[in-house]
């Protein structure tokens, strides 16, 4: 269990950790007097950084004296010690008018990460609504040879879901508006997950019928169809120039491994996925993430609402990032992008 600290050790960590977040350079104690007002001598500081040190709540690297905040330090500073910061009126005016230059979705959610990395100046991302807890409005066959045929899926909130199947016997196309009026009539107003949980059930009678090939086809193919999942082309990036010029990575290495990270989205794509599991800001730093990729990066990420549908959009950046700024820049775009997305449809 992580022991509990007194308030002057909650004091000195939430300053070694802001001043670490300003100058990326490692704290001493005399850094913590001459900057903050603790009322308290250099020794002293110093003997509390040591017992911060003992307990895992920061570090020192190489044979530097100064400190520098574990990932252990950035999780309570995150949980329990900083003051979100409130975004101006002038701040939330420029994204407010930013977003309303965008009339689409696709037009909002680029705006939207260009607009979260010219802010933060981190690594900005936003995924494309997502189909699963959207609401079946009506799907429509579009017969493309006597053996394929184009599955057109629309929901209430305005995306649609385009999808081509091979049939293993050739099909009249007088048969397709029948099995089309018949799926709308059984499967509109449900989620996807409700589709797949209830399919058989509810096409039972005709499943196993061999004049109906379609509903055998979509039977098979349940998860192709109904099922959304969220892929790297259905997400946004933006700001790789902006997070290079972040003092980490003069370091070649971690240049590098930057450059990895944009490049191979399949790992931002998992962090995502996992961050939408709840509507509430998301947090992972360092180490709590998977891929050890990862380590030296914390995300920042929130769901936005499109009708019944939902997206994420975040920041990716070193774990020295303004926290308490991001999580009000994040949550205020969240809540607009879901404004502008609702207005437009």
């Amino acid at each position: 269990m992580t022991q509990e600290l007194n308030e002057r050790e909650k004091t000195i960590l939430r300053h070694v950790i802001q001043q670490f977040i300003l100058t990326a350079s490692p704290v001493g104690s005399r850094n913590i007097t001459k900057k903050y007002e603790v009322g308290l001598s250099p020794a002293s500081v110093r003997n509390i950084m040591s017992d911060l040190e003992e307990a895992g709540y920061i570090d020192h690297p190489h044979t530097s004296a100064g400190r520098i905040p574990t990932d252990k330090g950035y999780r309570l500073y995150v949980d329990s010690l900083m003051d979100i910061q409130q975004l101006k009126n002038s701040e939330k005016a420029f994204i407010k008018e930013k977003l309303e230059e965008g009339f689409e979705t696709d037009e909002i959610l680029r705006i939207s990460s260009t607009l979260l990395t010219k802010i933060t100046k981190q690594l900005a991302c936003v995924t494309y609504p997502k189909l699963e807890t959207g609401i079946l409005e009506k799907i429509q066959i579009v017969s493309l040879s006597s053996t394929r045929i184009l599955i057109v899926i629309s929901i209430k909130s305005g995306l649609v879901k385009t999808i081509t199947l091979e049939l293993s016997s050739e099909i009249e196309p007088s048969k397709i508006e029948p099995v089309q009026n018949l799926l709308n009539e059984r499967l509109a107003g449900l989620t996807f997950n409700e589709i797949r949980k209830t399919f058989n059930e509810r096409f039972r009678d005709i499943i196993d019928s061999d004049d109906n090939a379609i509903i055998r086809l979509f039977y098979d193919s349940i998860d192709k169809i109904f099922k959304d999942v969220l892929r790297k082309e259905n997400i946004v990036i933006s700001g790789a120039t902006n997070i290079i010029r972040q003092p980490e990575f003069e370091n070649p290495e971690r240049f590098q491994s930057i450059i990895e990270l944009i490049e191979d989205r399949d790992i931002i794509v998992h962090i995502l996925e996992k961050s939408g599991e709840n509507n509430e800001i998301f947090i992972s730093i360092g180490s709590e993430n998977e891929d050890i990729k990862l380590n030296d990066y914390s995300f920042i990420t929130k769901e936005y609402k499109f009708g019944e549908t939902n997206g994420t959009l975040g920041i990716i950046g070193p774990k020295r990032m303004e926290y308490s700024k991001i999580i009000s820049i994040v949550n205020y775009m969240s809540k607009m992008i879901s404004e502008m997305l609702t207005s437009s449809k």
